[in-house]
């Protein structure tokens, strides 16, 4: 029997090329797209997955209340770790990691500037990391022992073990610890998708000896991990450390919370102390999006297949008088429609091996299809029953239903209502979605377009951000100099933090008038006195600071959102307390936007000073060639930079990646908008095309008559456009109301605006009329005589 179904199947698909072609590629481009969606899902939700206790790891992360709300971090007091594993029952293993810092890394004549982290010998041991050389137990338990990477290791020694071999770094950092290393292990690649990519690591106790400011418990600036036992009660455990700093720093009120590392990429928002999404959202969108166009890729199949009834009726009759059950019919049409399915799945597997490279470089990953891979495979078997079994369910039971009596009559009701009724409500289904999608993929863009755009109260064109490598900084007054007379430069300046991301910070200052209980935090960044000027900064009031460096600490420029804090402190020559110090105002400037490049402003004071630079912004001339420009800086800070490559970022570039994942989902809504049109239209296209067949006498009677191409045309196509006009007329509300509530998310944002939705209308009615306007005028055009003379 099954044999005997491959057989009609394959000989119907013949006979019918062009309807099989429509069918099979439909699907098959919606089965492509749905994968591809599917493999970036596989990809994000596997996040951190290459660590096998992944399920037992937490960051531990601090709530800090303040009158602006609880604000959360990860940064935590250095002897934290020890204490909650001795203290805390369920904690089964702790350790600190440093923040990711850059070294140069020398072995001989080679020098490569390489990222890593110090860690406690416990953090391997939690992490479980695969090592190709060396003891894992024991790497790290020398102060001057270093594991590195697989790709460092051969960058550096090719194939053979490096283990016992010495190699220096040399970043002449602020942090880092330069010196000589003993290469202890040698550890597999971390995967892409993993919240770490560091090249190496290298003890705790190494940097905590180098920086003994790190051991109170009154500095947070050390990562914490913890990796709970099996059976731990996460509530329980959860409160104790409820509590936990407030038992050790007097004075302590901040929180401490757990953070589990299966949430660490998708669920890393944090509003009040309380984790409130984050890229989650864009996995369960784009998991509905593969489940629509799936959908609509059935929805071609169920309403070509009834749209072609009529011509498959007689051959139900004739199986029917020649015995043939309703199951055995039904039976029939379901394995078509799976055979189908399944030729659709290996042509949909086609497309994902040709479109693969340029979908990797759309997403910024590195997916592929494993055909043995279990989850793949099931996956698209899956795909594929499931595609042919919704898909044939419908006209499986409407065809078997047939009376074979009235068939071979001739007698069949051509005009049933309740067939056409459900073909029409799908075509409006498969517009509906589709224009809701090319309505949201409009927003989506106006959105991201309007934050770049914005004013940030400075001018990123034409500057550029360098770290401060080697020497760099301590000649920075000799270089600048070097700079401004090549031609190219206007002005440099250095900073503890770039424009974008000040994330020093703190609430204990005062000010006259101020409630002791008012706590709100106020960031801070520590710039050199060309700084204002550098980075085109607007003095409001008062002065910027002296260009000779004669300015001191007590000597600050705020910000508008710093004045209004302060209320009727808020002035020039007004005194703020902080510690043992008192900073003046001497000069107030226009709010710039930095680190919630949504946010409409933050207060900020600016300190003076180069003592804690790390990073040097250059501001190149209006007129300059960049090209030149950039070679010519090379040049002058070569012989500083202590064999670091010369590396820098372009202030727009980087403030356009702090769109990069907004970007991406609106690119990415905009591919399938497209498809899923092009779907809808690989249907639309068939049932005119049956429509025109079905019609084929009507048509050539009209002829006859008199009746114009244009008129005949306008006729067949009139149905259609009715369709896809109501959809439009569902989908606006719909998409409306989506479009709203996303928006809401953000508090700098786009209004919605009216046009958006009349030209998704009209494109959607101008390609719904292409698309049948051309079988509509092929038949227009057919000789009547053919038509009438068919019997």
């Amino acid at each position: 029997m099954l044999k005997n179904y491959f057989k009609t199947t394959f000989r119907s698909l013949w006979k019918n090329k062009a309807y099989s072609f429509l069918n099979i590629s439909g699907l098959a481009i919606g089965i492509a797209c749905a994968a591809f969606i599917l493999l970036w899902v596989e990809d994000e939700v596997g996040y951190n997955h290459n660590f096998a206790r992944h399920n037992y790891l937490y960051h531990v992360m601090q709530n800090e209340k303040n009158d602006g709300g609880v604000f959360t971090n990860g940064s935590t007091p250095g002897p934290l770790a020890a204490a909650l594993k001795a203290e805390i029952p369920g904690i089964a293993n702790s350790g600190r990691l440093s923040w990711a810092m850059d070294e140069l890394a020398v072995v001989g004549e080679k020098k490569i500037k390489t990222n890593g982290m110090y860690a406690d010998p416990s953090v391997l041991a939690m992490y479980a990391m695969p090592f190709k050389y060396g003891n894992a137990a024991t790497a790290l338990k020398g102060l001057q022992n270093v594991v590195i990477s697989e790709s460092m290791s051969k960058k550096f020694f090719g194939d053979e073990n490096p283990v016992g071999k010495t190699l220096k770094m040399d970043a002449k950092g602020a942090y880092s610890v330069d010196g000589l290393y003993t290469i202890t292990g040698v550890f597999a690649d971390l995967p892409a998708n993993c919240y770490y990519h560091f090249e190496w690591l290298s003890p705790y106790e190494t940097w905590e000896t180098a920086n003994p400011w790190l051991k109170p418990w009154s500095n947070n600036l050390s990562e914490t991990i913890v990796e709970l036992s099996p059976g731990a009660d996460i509530a329980a455990v959860s409160k104790q450390l409820n509590n936990f700093l407030t038992t050790h720093v007097q004075g302590d009120k901040n929180r401490c919370i757990l953070f589990g590392m299966n949430d660490w990429h998708l669920r890393a928002n944090f509003e009040n102390g309380v984790q409130a999404g984050g890229n989650i959202k864009y996995v369960r969108l784009f998991s509905i999006i593969a489940g629509i166009i799936l959908l609509i890729a059935c929805i071609n199949f169920m309403n070509l297949a009834t749209a072609r009834s009529e011509q498959r009726a007689k051959e139900v009759g004739v199986l029917k008088v020649m015995g043939a059950g309703k199951s055995r019919l039904i039976s029939k049409f379901i394995s078509e429609a799976v055979i189908m399915a399944l030729l659709a799945v290996l042509l949909a597997v086609g497309l994902l091996n040709v479109l693969m490279p340029a979908y990797n470089g759309l997403v910024q990953k590195e997916l592929h299809v494993n055909l043995f891979n279990p989850l793949h495979f099931g996956s698209l078997v899956g795909v594929a029953l499931l595609c042919g079994l919704i898909a044939g369910s419908y006209p499986a039971f409407y065809l078997s239903s047939f009376n074979p009596v009235h068939v071979l009559k001739g007698i069949r009701v051509k005009g049933n209502g309740g067939v056409d009724f459900v073909r029409k409500a799908l075509v409006i289904t498969q517009f509906t979605t589709s224009v809701i999608l090319i309505i949201s993929t409009v927003i989506i863009y106006q959105q991201v377009q309007y934050i770049k755009n914005r004013d940030l109260g400075y001018n990123k064109n034409g500057l550029v951000y360098i770290n401060l490598q080697g020497d760099m900084g301590k000649h920075f007054a000799a270089l600048k100099q070097q700079m401004i007379a090549s031609g190219y430069v206007e002005n440099a300046a250095t900073s503890l933090h770039d424009a974008l991301h000040v994330y020093s910070y703190g609430s204990d200052y005062m000010w006259q008038g101020k409630s002791p209980n008012l706590k709100v935090p106020v960031h801070s960044n520590v710039v050199s006195p060309e700084y204002v000027q550098t980075m085109h900064l607007q003095v409001i009031e008062g002065r910027d600071f002296y260009q000779d460096g004669s300015d001191t600490v007590g000597n600050i420029v705020v910000n508008q959102s710093m004045i209004k804090l302060m209320g009727k402190a808020g002035k020039l020559g007004s005194i703020i307390n902080t510690n043992d110090y008192k900073l003046k105002i001497t000069g107030i400037i226009k709010d710039f936007v930095y680190n919630d490049v949504y946010g409409t402003g933050a207060p900020l004071i600016l300190f003076p000073g180069r003592y804690a630079a790390t990073v040097m912004a250059v501001r190149f001339k209006a007129n300059a060639n960049i090209q030149d420009a950039l070679a010519k800086t090379d040049e002058i800070l070569k012989g500083s930079r202590g064999g670091y490559p010369f590396e820098y970022q372009f202030a727009d570039e980087g403030f356009n990646l702090l769109f990069s994942t907004e970007t991406l989902i609106g690119k990415l809504a905009t591919v399938f908008a497209v498809l899923a049109i092009f779907i809808s239209c690989l249907g639309l296209f068939g049932l005119a095309a049956y429509t025109a067949e079905r019609r084929t006498k009507e048509i050539g009677i009209r002829k006859v008559l008199g009746a114009s191409i244009t008129g005949l045309a306008s006729l067949l196509s009139k149905e259609f456009v009715q369709l896809v006009t109501i959809s439009c007329l569902i989908a606006f509300p719909i998409a409306w109301w989506a479009m709203h509530s996303w928006l809401q998310g953000y508090e700098y944002r786009t209004s919605i605006n009216w046009w958006v939705f009349v030209a998704a209308g009209i494109s959607a009615l101008a390609i719904a009329l292409i698309t049948v306007s051309f079988q509509a005028i092929k038949a227009a055009l057919s000789n009547p005589i053919k038509a009438l003379r068919s019997e």
